[in-house]
């Protein structure tokens, strides 16, 4: 007798020693009643439409083994939640693959064994350092309810994901007769040569990252591997979501595999334009239905220049019939694929719900969001997501944008400093298209000008020559004495102190406006991966602080933050890596003095992660890029280098030699202007005795209030013409640049 999807939550429960009563049984049956509503193949479906399925592939032992794959994924990476509520003085410095144990009730008191870790990073001890972790507070466990609420969240995921594959993988196709057709599709998954984008090296990294578990799947042939993967990631849409945790599981399955990332990145491209060309294929008959009206909280958000059509559009198709989406969806790369039917069988509901499909992929009205609630209006003034690429205004074609921009991922890019509008979105150029990309513009009048003051900082006169002292004399004395720094550099800190502090706090509300609306599903129902330099890393810190406060947890698959102005501490570090479902990557240089004298008025009796190693918690990856970042402004050209040394693997080449052709002229114009600011001050020799009398002097090189002026100047002009592109009075969310659509209605 076929086992039921329950039956098979209670052999992969067994194996994993989880405890399910006849209760949780009955829980699990009516939380997930909707699971067991997909469209199954009947009788009389044809062995062409139908074609290669999970059961007509794999016997009924390899089933089981696929079963085991999957609850042992999701175990390890309940694992790795348990090991973040543990109170362990110090993480394990090594790190390996993590073997399920038995586990004990989660809410109980026993312990339970943490898996060891990935190697961290190893650097030179630092002058000071040991005086700074003796004053903090031995590592503390993170709030009970805390944890409740995470497992909680996770394991409903892990259910609903265990009874859906249970719910497949038990369909016996024993007794139906073998048709001389299903044999050639049989054959066709034996396949060990396909045309494939794979390369050993990017395997490796991802079995470096997400550790594979031993499992005989590994020996099959390729294509049969392929068909595995590709219908796990039907499975897990169908449960109308792809969140964070849904993502990672993905990974995993695809190291256990043996499958490179790359192939997985483009079946999920190859899944997302299946899904949007069906929807908007239909609706293109349907233009005359009533539009959807808008959801009354999703009015509170104010668009900035971003605008992605497509989910209002899959919105106004009143249904989508299950073989034609599935038509678009049941090939796998390489040409080998599942039938219609199959298909459609595992994506459920969502091959026949237009709605669902909308909601995927944010159905936001039409509008990837730059909305911002009505409650933070006065603090947070410009907050807009903008594609990377793609139309960022679009009409006529709105529907031939959705199909080719969506994505089931979603990567946000968020800038730091900026001297031109460009700034913000350039620099993400380097991120590849198997995720939709987006810039995050946010306070652009308080960035222009901290990275106008920045870059005055470091071409004056008083940092020539007195620049070097401050690594020594801030962050790595034991003293902290920022006091001893030379007054003449004091007095040019007042060019960037003022602009430092506004933008820093204008990151703390930004990042909670970026949390509000990824709670409030902007992105839809996709795993987001948020990537930040300098504030942008601080307003990544403030957006996963608030998800925490507020327990909203999957959302976020993984982080990657460069030079952050935020503490290190153990404490901040626990609650942040307690809602990332991936990887948190912290990314420092011990040789950024840019940022130790920003910071040097903050806590830094906590560290500063832009400067040093995050220690002592578990999933924490660190990233020391001394070498290569000499100063903070160098962060913004080398995005691409950095990003490959982190072991993303979706980068454009291309951008990543433009980078390097920016910084180059950047530098040059640097050093101009560095020379000049020498020249104009009178120094001939940065490192003579004069100059140095001169900077420990109380007038140091008089050049303060010229630089402040030049300041105010540049940013001003900047912004007079940022002002003049987006006025337009029909555009009351200034989402088009006039020079964009000049037919508009203007102020001009």
């Amino acid at each position: 007798m076929t086992a039921s999807p329950l039956q098979t939550l209670a052999t992969s429960a067994c194996f994993l020693n989880i405890p399910l009563s006849p209760a949780m049984f009955k829980n699990l049956k009516e939380k997930h009643a909707s699971l067991f509503e997909s469209k199954q193949p009947n009788a009389s479906t044809s062995e062409s439409d139908r074609g290669q399925d999970l059961s007509s592939i794999l016997d009924r032992s390899q089933r089981g083994d696929l079963t085991v794959l999957v609850a042992e994924t999701a175990e390890s990476m309940r694992v790795r939640i348990l090991e973040l509520f543990e109170n362990n003085k110090h993480s394990s410095p090594d790190r390996v693959s993590p073997q399920p144990s038995p586990q004990k009730d989660p809410h109980g008191d026993q312990e339970e064994d943490s898996p060891q870790l990935p190697p961290r990073p190893q650097r030179k001890p630092v002058p000071g350092e040991a005086a700074r972790k003796q004053s903090e507070s031995p590592n503390k466990p993170l709030n009970p309810q805390s944890r409740v609420t995470v497992l909680s969240t996770f394991e409903n995921w892990r259910d609903s994901v265990l009874l859906r594959v249970g719910e497949v993988v038990n369909q016996d196709n024993d007794d139906q007769p073998d048709q001389k057709g299903q044999s050639e599709l049989q054959k066709a998954a034996q396949s060990e040569d396909l045309p494939l984008d794979e390369d050993e090296d990017r395997l490796k990294k991802l079995q470096e990252i997400y550790h594979p578990i031993e499992t005989p799947l590994a020996h099959l042939p390729k294509a049969t591997r392929l068909l595995i993967l590709h219908s796990l990631l039907l499975l897990l849409l169908s449960l109308e979501h792809y969140s964070a945790y849904s993502r990672v599981l993905m990974l995993n399955v695809a190291s256990s595999l043996n499958i490179d990332i790359n192939i997985l990145n483009q079946d999920e491209v190859k899944v997302a334009r299946g899904l949007l060309a069906t929807a908007l294929a239909l609706s293109a008959d349907k233009s005359t239905e009533e539009k959807p009206k808008k959801n009354d909280d999703m009015r509170k958000w104010k668009v900035g220049i971003a605008s992605v059509a497509g989910a209002a559009l899959i919105g106004l198709t009143g249904g989508l019939a299950a073989p034609l989406v599935a038509a678009g969806l049941g090939t796998v790369l390489g040409g080998v694929g599942l039938g219609a039917t199959a298909a459609a069988g595992l994506l459920g509901t969502l091959a026949g719900s237009s709605v669902v499909v909308g909601g995927l992929f944010g159905a936001y009205g039409g509008r990837m969001t730059g909305r911002m609630m009505d409650k933070y209006a006065r603090e947070v003034d410009d907050f807009a997501f903008i594609p990377v690429r793609g139309e960022r205004k679009r009409n006529q074609k709105d529907k031939e944008s959705a199909e080719q921009d969506h994505r089931l991922r979603v990567t946000i890019g968020i800038t730091g400093w900026v001297k031109e509008e460009s700034n913000f979105v350039v620099p993400w150029r380097v991120i590849g298209a198997d995720s939709e990309v987006f810039a995050l513009r946010w306070e652009m009048e308080p960035l222009m000008n901290l990275g106008n003051a920045i870059s005055a900082l470091v071409t004056s006169a008083a940092w020539s020559v007195a620049g070097r002292e401050v690594l020594a004399r801030t962050v790595f004395s034991t003293l902290m004495s920022a006091v001893m720094l030379p007054l003449g550099l004091m007095k040019v800190a007042g060019v960037v102190d003022n602009p430092f502090s506004v933008a820093k706090s204008r990151a703390d509300k930004a990042g909670e406006v970026l949390a509000d609306a990824l709670i409030n599903k902007a992105q839809g129902e996709r795993p987001v991966t948020l990537i930040g330099y300098s504030l942008g890393s601080r307003l990544i810190f403030s957006c996963l602080q608030s998800l925490e406060k507020k327990n909203a947890y999957g959302l976020v698959e993984s982080v990657i933050l460069m030079g952050s102005p935020t503490p290190s501490n153990t404490e901040h570090w626990q609650k942040i890596r307690s809602v990332v479902s991936g990887r948190v990557v912290n990314v420092y240089s011990e040789n950024d003095s840019v940022l130790a004298f920003l910071y040097r008025t903050s806590s830094m009796q906590l560290g500063v992660a832009g400067l040093q190693a995050v220690e002592g918690v578990p999933g924490i990856e660190n990233l020391n890029v001394s070498e290569m970042i000499s100063g903070h402004l160098r962060y913004q050209y080398l995005l691409g280098k950095i990003l490959t040394l982190t072991g993303l693997q979706d980068l454009d080449a291309g951008e990543i030699e433009r980078e390097e052709a920016a910084l180059a002229v950047e530098d040059k114009k640097e050093e101009k202007e560095r020379l000049k600011n020498q020249e104009d001050a009178g120094v001939k020799d940065p490192e003579s005795a004069a100059a140095q009398e001169t900077v420990n002097s109380k007038e140091g090189f008089g050049e303060d209030t010229r630089l402040q002026k030049q300041v105010e100047v540049q940013t001003q002009e900047n912004m007079a013409s940022h002002r003049i592109e987006m006025l337009d009075l029909d555009d009351d969310d200034y989402s088009t640049p006039l020079k964009d659509d000049p037919s508009k209605h203007s102020a001009l």
